[in-house]
Order: structure tokens, then C-alpha cells, then sequence
């Protein structure tokens, strides 16, 4: 096979799930409609975040960087689906590719780290009520965002560094909705197993250690809750914390699908299927499910946008 490369080629051929479905138009339209309620609904709601003061505390901010992250994975991949579907036009350059990829990975692994944040957050919230101000001070919660995004975004840019040095066969297509590393792999023309393994063994750390300190956070949170006496106390506990563990669920279920289980579980399909829930469908559901069962959060909706755009029921 004829190698290719930035200089070479023209560019990638993104075969993503528009492309291979029977019926892309109502398929189009349904991301559409998720793509614009997750521009609304996180906007919303960092439009709130900002601007009602009663909401300027720890846990509110961690929930603004994720309304933020949210906004800005699927606005990295969602409107270059719907411009190559809309001109018949495929393909993206190979630096295109890498900016893509890039991005991708950086505000995946922010969330990721983020989420762990924020476990930690309802923990000391839960049970170290007393010293919630000390523990979650300002600065403490500011290094925490700052942590997520320097640590997601160095690893971001040497997978990305890595993976595009690779030479590539003639068939340039990515059987997939975004430039991604597993299947952009599958395009080279190289041994890539050493690489794989690395990544391997990236994907459990930038995941499974994050979610196994979300499980222990909120192992201890339910001890605490448990021998909580106030009945609304425990309520509004369980309410706060089941919103983040079903964020928690929908995005590691999908990333850990897609970068922790060997390459043999996967097909194109699958792997369309699954990019689809974390960069369209989680950004549009996440909001809603922190925001509608959250009365204070609904309270400020209210006080910024007025009573008369959202009349109290």
C-alpha cells in the first residue's frame, strides 16, 4: 500500500453515522435538535452561574466548568457533522484532524477529571458540613478546574502528536463521526501495539482511577446520609448526589467503552453509536438533569430571566 501523509494527501474522509444510516435526514434532525438544547440549556445556565450571586459558591462553579466543557466538546464536532453533511463534503485536512482530535481529548479528559472533583465536592459538603469553606475555598476549587484542564490538555496534546505521526495508507477513511484515536489507528501503516498498550493503560488511569475515587466518595456519602436524622436532609442529599452519579454513569459508561475495552469489542457502528452519546447526547442532558430537580438552580433561572418568561408553578 502507498503511504500518505499531511504533505502527500489532502486530506481524511469522515464516514461517520450520517453517512451510513437509512434515513440521515431524520437522523440530521435529531442531532440538531439535541445540538441546539445543549447550546441553549448550558448557556442557561452559565448565564445564571454568572449572574445570580447566591449561586457563587464551590459546587455551582464546578457545575459552570462542566456546563462550559459541555458547550465547547459538542461545538467541536457537531457543526462540522452537519456542514459535511449538508455539502456532500467529507473530508477534513490532516492538521484539521489533529485541532479536532485535540480538542476532543482535551475537553473529554477535563469532564472526566472534573466529575472526580466533583464527588469530592458533595463529599465534604455531606460529611464535613462544618469544614465545607475550608476544604472548598476559593482557591482550592479554582486549582481544582485548573488541574482538570492543564492535566486533560498535556495529555491531549502527546496522544495527538503520537497518533498523527504515523503513516497512513491510501484509504483515508475514518470510519467514524470525529477524529478519534482508535479508529484513525486502524489507518496506519505501522505497528501500532506498543502504542496501543500505552494508551491502554492511559485510558484506566485517566478513567478507572477518577471513578474509583467518585465510588469511594460516595460510598462514604451514603454511610453518612443513612444516619442522617432529618428526613429532608437525607432527601435532599439523595437528590443532589443521584443527579452526578447518573451524569457520572452516561459519560464514563461511553468513554470507558470506547478507550479502555480492546479494540476486538468494537465495531465502526458501535463505535458511531457511542461518539454520538457523549458528544451530542450527554452535553444535551446534562444540564437538565442538574437543573430540574435542583430548586435553587431553577430559583435563580427564575430571578434572571423573570417571572414572566418563567412563571412560578
Amino acid at each position: 500500500m502507498e503511504l500518505w501523509n499531511s504533505t502527500s494527501g489532502s486530506g481524511f474522509i469522515l464516514v461517520g453515522i450520517l453517512t451510513n444510516t437509512g434515513s440521515p435526514e431524520l437522523l440530521c434532525a435529531t442531532i440538531a435538535v439535541l445540538y441546539m438544547l445543549a447550546l441553549t440549556s448550558n448557556g442557561l445556565l452559565l448565564l445564571v452561574i454568572t449572574m445570580d450571586t447566591r449561586l457563587h459558591v464551590p459546587m455551582y462553579l464546578l457545575l459552570g466548568q462542566l456546563s462550559l466543557m459541555d458547550l465547547l466538546f459538542t461545538s467541536v464536532v457537531t457543526p462540522k457533522a452537519f456542514v459535511d453533511f449538508l455539502s456532500r463534503e467529507n473530508t477534513i485536512s490532516f492538521g484539521g484532524c489533529a485541532l479536532q482530535m485535540f480538542l476532543a481529548l482535551t475537553l473529554g479528559g477535563a469532564e472526566d477529571l472534573l466529575l472526580a472533583f466533583m464527588a469530592y465536592d458533595r463529599y465534604v459538603a455531606i460529611c464535613h458540613p462544618l469544614n465545607y469553606m475550608i476544604f472548598m475555598r476559593p482557591r482550592v476549587c479554582w486549582l481544582m478546574v485548573a488541574t482538570s484542564w492543564i492535566l486533560a490538555s498535556l495529555s491531549a496534546l502527546g496522544h495527538t502528536v503520537y497518533t498523527m505521526h504515523f503513516p497512513f495508507c491510501r484509504s483515508l477513511e475514518i470510519r467514524h463521526l470525529l477524529c478519534e484515536i482508535p479508529p484513525l489507528l486502524k489507518l496506519a501503516c505501522a505497528d501500532t501495539s506498543r502504542y496501543e498498550l500505552m494508551l491502554y493503560v492511559t485510558g484506566v488511569t485517566f478513567l478507572l482511577v477518577p471513578l474509583s475515587a467518585i465510588i469511594a466518595s460516595y460510598t462514604l456519602i451514603l454511610f453518612t446520609v443513612l444516619h442522617m436524622s432529618s428526613s429532608e436532609g437525607r432527601k435532599k442529599a439523595l437528590v443532589t448526589c443521584s443527579s452526578h452519579l447518573t451524569v457520572v454513569g452516561m459519560f464514563y459508561g461511553a468513554a470507558t467503552f470506547m478507550y479502555v475495552l480492546p479494540s476486538s469489542f468494537h465495531s465502526p457502528k458501535q463505535d458511531n453509536i457511542i461518539s454520538v452519546f457523549y458528544t451530542i447526547v450527554t452535553p444535551a442532558l446534562n444540564p437538565l438533569i442538574y437543573s430540574l430537580r435542583n430548586k435553587e438552580v431553577m430559583g435563580a433561572v427564575r430571578r434572571v430571566l423573570g417571572k414572566q418568561l418563567l412563571p412560578k408553578q
